[in-house]
This record gives structure tokens, C-alpha cells and sequence, in this order.
């Protein structure tokens, strides 16, 4: 029985079903495909399973409706909506059911709120693609409180969800807000306004950044030994090429230079594990990244015979996987852990910053706009715009000493662990609004969200009213819009 849906309901309450509640609209939907909308432009809005889909030149319906999904829409998913009002004119595909609350009995806002944190499990068929299909939807048990308290509870939500939304709002600036402060964190760093105080302290103690160079260059001649094992690739620019120009050498603090990311950075192994079919091998991909940890939190294992073509690069402890796709450009990791035998996809440009160079440094200088924008510039491709491993090593970068690169990593962190904390907080409440959200309305639906007026007129009243009143008319055209037979008793 439809009042077994729930266990006890507040005084003046009664159980029914949602097609006790509505008018069902669903026989005067049309549908009409993308391509014959182009030819049809309009004002007019037309609908689908989850909200406005586009534009039409006509309207079928005129007036405030509640609209539910029919298929595709996120039906096992409390925290979305499933249903939804629409005002004014319109225009319905078949993808969702139009209904028209009772008036009297009911409202749309009151049925819309509590299809909304209504469980579907058992009303909805299919897998991949879920659909609620009409005789089930009728069935919808619906926990009716008196009218004048449906009025109370509408206004309440509505109430608590302005402030609740306010909230929302004032989290998501905070979000963009710490976006910003990132950068700006990193500009002042690689501007070297970070590390001020510190060079006037150190000022005379430290070798400068020539120096270091210097040394790195005559390393770099020995190690090679008259081979060429690369180094030149990632220095030089791909013929015709532009990237990145480097401000004025005046404009940089005391003991700095620029140079490329090619001159601070070690030549990375390539190898083809298919050579070694039955060694085991660490694969590292876009989806092996955290990106909001910038960790590896999801390698993955194979045998050098199902090695994905792509992978190529040996990586170790320190790397820096930079991801070259530009749909995931500010994908950053850190290579911190050793799987053995890790591989990255090409779709890296694997980081190796020489000994002599911290690698943290090179790790948040890559994040910054100064140097992901020129890159933008560079990118490839329609379906998957990238770059090159030969449009990053080129790019200029500012250099401090090398105890200095350690001081601003200490400084960049120490700011950014503070946003990161509040990032946290803000993300904490932004899913404790949306809990906040579903409590509300489970407590409305309970019957706890405002007081009881024994002088409200009790819903079953109200459900009686409105049938003798159909069983009178007994219109056809009732029976047309509502797209089911009255009963006969």
C-alpha cells in the first residue's frame, strides 16, 4: 500500500500519488532534432530532460510548469536536480515529463523540492542511460501536508536557501580570490620581491647566478665528452619559432640572469620497454595525476609486451612531469616516489632540473602565467592542441643564486600552505551547504521544518474536494490533459 512509503506522517497529512497532484501534459511535447532548430531561431526556450537545451521560434505551452526528467537526467544523484519549474513560454521535447500541479491540492514549488530529494531507485529502468517512464512516475508516492503549510514550508526553503545560496556565492569568490593570490604569489617570487629583505641580509655572501652558469656550461662541455646526446634540442628553438622574450637584464634583482629551461635541466633517458616484454613497468599518465595534490596518486602497472606505444621517458625521484596537451597544460607533478622502472606518456615533457638547481624552484616556476602564456601561443592541433618538448626548453626564465631558489621555495610554500588551509575550509563548506541543502528539504518532507496549524483544513479534505469535483465535470478535455482515464467507482 502507497502509505507503507512512510512510516508516520505529521497530523493533517495524508500519502498519495503524485498523478493524484498533477496534470500530466506529456501527449502535447514535440520534439524537434538540432538541425531543424537552426532552421527555426527564436527567443522562445526550449526544454529537455535537465533544463534549457536551446531556442525556438514557437511556444506549445504558456504558463508556470513542473518539469521531470524522463531519460538522461540524474535520476541516483540527490545532490542535482531532477526536476524543475519553467515560466512563460515554452517549448518541450520528449526527454522530459511536463506536469502541471493541482490547483488547490498543491503547488509546483512544493512537488518540485520534493522530487528532488526523492530516492528513484525503484521507479527508474535501464543502465547506461536511465529512464522514468509514465506509469511508474504516476505512481511517485507523495507525503501531502495541508495547503496553508505547503505555503509555510515553500516560503521557509525559499528563505533559508536565499541565505544558503548568499553562502555559496561569498565561497566561490573566496575560491577565485585564492586563485589569484597563487599567482600573485608566484609573479612576486619570480620577480624576486619575495626574497628582498633576504639578498639585502646575504647581500655579497652568496655567488651569483653568472657564476653558477658558468660552472653548469663547463660541467655540461665534460659530461657530454664530445657527444651529442640531446642537450642542444633543448636549448634551441624549433626553426621560425618564437617564444618568450626576456625582459631587460636591468629588470632583474642582483645576482640573477636569464637563461633557458634547457641550460638548467638534464637530458632524460628514452627507452622502449617492448624491448623487455616480461619486465614490469610503472606507466605515468594524465590520470595518474592528483592535479589538485600535484602528486602521482595512480600509476599504473604493465609488462614491457602491453607497454602503451607511447611511453618512452625513464623518469626518477625529482622529475617534473608537465603535461604538454593544452587541455591539460597546468597539469604539474613532482616525481617523489621510485615504483621502479617508471615511464611517463609523451604526452609529458619530463622535467629534470640539474643538480645544481632546485627542483622545487623549476617546479612552481613552471606554473606561473609568465610562463604557461607564451606557451599557449605555441600550441598545436585542433582535437588535442599541444606543445612541444622543443617550445618549453626554450623558454627564458629568471635565475636567482642557487641558495636564494631555496629561500623562495621556502617562501612560496609558507604563503601557499596559508591559502591552501583555506581552500580546504572553503571546500568543506561548499559540500557542507549542499548537505545542508538535502536536510533542509528531508526535514520539510518530514513535517519538521515549520509548525503545524490544527486549523488547516487537512490534505485528504482536499483530495476529496478536488475528485468530487472532477467526478462531476467529468470533462474530456480533462481526461485529454492529464493523459490517463479517471476512475469509475
Amino acid at each position: 500500500m502507497i502509505e507503507d512509503s512512510f512510516k508516520s506522517l505529521p497530523k493533517g497529512w495524508v500519502c498519495t500519488r503524485l498523478e493524484d497532484c498533477v496534470d500530466i501534459l506529456d501527449s502535447q511535447r514535440v520534439p524537434i532534432n538540432a538541425e531543424e532548430r537552426k532552421k527555426r531561431k527564436g527567443n522562445i526556450p526550449y526544454y529537455g530532460a535537465t533544463g534549457q537545451v536551446g531556442w525556438i521560434d514557437d511556444f506549445i505551452f504558456d504558463e508556470e510548469l513542473l518539469l521531470l526528467g524522463e531519460d538522461g537526467a540524474p535520476f541516483l544523484d540527490p545532490h542535482k536536480p531532477r526536476a524543475y519549474i519553467i515560466r512563460g513560454k515554452s517549448w518541450v521535447n520528449n526527454h522530459a515529463h511536463v506536469l502541471r500541479a493541482i490547483a488547490g491540492i498543491t503547488s509546483n514549488s512544493t512537488l518540485c523540492y520534493y522530487l528532488n530529494i526523492f530516492d528513484f531507485h525503484s521507479y527508474v529502468s535501464g543502465t547506461t542511460r536511465l529512464k522514468l517512464n509514465q506509469s511508474p512516475m504516476r505512481q511517485i508516492p507523495i507525503p501531502l501536508p495541508p495547503l496553508p503549510e505547503q505555503h509555510r514550508i515553500v516560503a521557509k526553503i525559499e528563505e533559508l536557501f536565499t541565505m544558503l545560496d548568499a553562502g555559496i556565492e561569498a565561497l566561490k569568490k573566496i575560491k577565485a580570490q585564492l586563485k589569484r593570490y597563487r599567482q600573485a604569489v608566484l609573479k612576486y617570487a619570480f620577480e624576486g620581491k619575495l626574497t628582498q629583505e633576504w639578498r639585502e641580509v646575504n647581500k655579497g655572501k652568496i655567488e651569483p647566478a653568472s657564476v653558477l652558469l658558468e660552472r653548469i656550461k663547463e660541467e655540461r662541455k665534460k659530461n657530454m665528452k664530445g657527444k651529442n646526446v640531446g642537450a642542444n634540442r633543448r636549448v634551441r628553438p624549433a626553426s621560425g619559432q618564437t617564444h618568450w622574450s626576456a625582459p631587460t637584464k636591468e629588470l632583474l634583482p642582483e645576482g640573477w640572469e636569464w637563461t633557458t629551461l634547457g641550460e638548467v635541466t638534464d637530458y632524460v633517458e628514452s627507452v622502449n620497454p617492448k624491448i623487455e616484454p616480461n619486465k614490469e613497468f610503472v606507466y605515468l599518465d594524465i590520470a595518474s595525476i592528483d592535479n589538485s595534490q600535484q602528486r602521482i596518486t595512480n600509476p599504473k602497472n604493465y609488462c614491457g609486451k602491453d607497454a602503451p606505444s607511447r611511453a618512452r621517458q625513464l623518469v626518477k625521484s625529482g622529475d617534473i612531469l608537465f603535461s604538454t596537451v593544452r587541455t591539460y597544460l597546468k597539469n604539474i607533478a613532482m616525481v617523489n616516489e621510485i615504483y621502479g622502472g617508471q615511464i611517463a606518456s609523451t604526452g609529458f615533457c619530463v622535467i629534470r632540473p640539474l643538480p645544481k638547481i632546485q627542483n622545487r624552484f623549476i617546479f612552481w616556476l613552471v606554473q606561473t602565467d609568465d610562463f604557461l602564456n607564451p606557451l599557449n601561443q605555441l600550441q598545436r592541433g585542433t582535437s588535442y592542441p599541444a606543445v612541444r618538448d622543443s617550445d618549453v626548453f626554450p623558454q627564458i626564465i629568471p635565475l636567482p643564486p642557487f641558495y636564494e631558489q631555496k629561500k623562495i621555495v621556502e617562501e612560496i610554500e609558507s604563503h601557499l600552505f596559508m591559502a591552501d588551509n583555506i581552500e580546504k575550509v572553503a571546500e568543506q563548506s561548499l559540500k557542507q551547504s549542499d548537505r545542508l541543502r538535502q536536510s533542509i528539504l528531508k526535514r520539510a518532507f518530514e513535517g519538521k521544518l515549520v509548525p503545524q496549524d490544527p486549523t488547516d483544513l487537512p490534505a485528504v479534505e482536499l483530495l476529496r474536494q478536488i475528485k468530487k469535483e472532477r467526478e462531476v465535470l467529468d470533462l474530456p478535455a480533462v481526461r485529454q490533459a492529464t493523459g490517463r482515464k479517471e476512475s469509475k467507482k
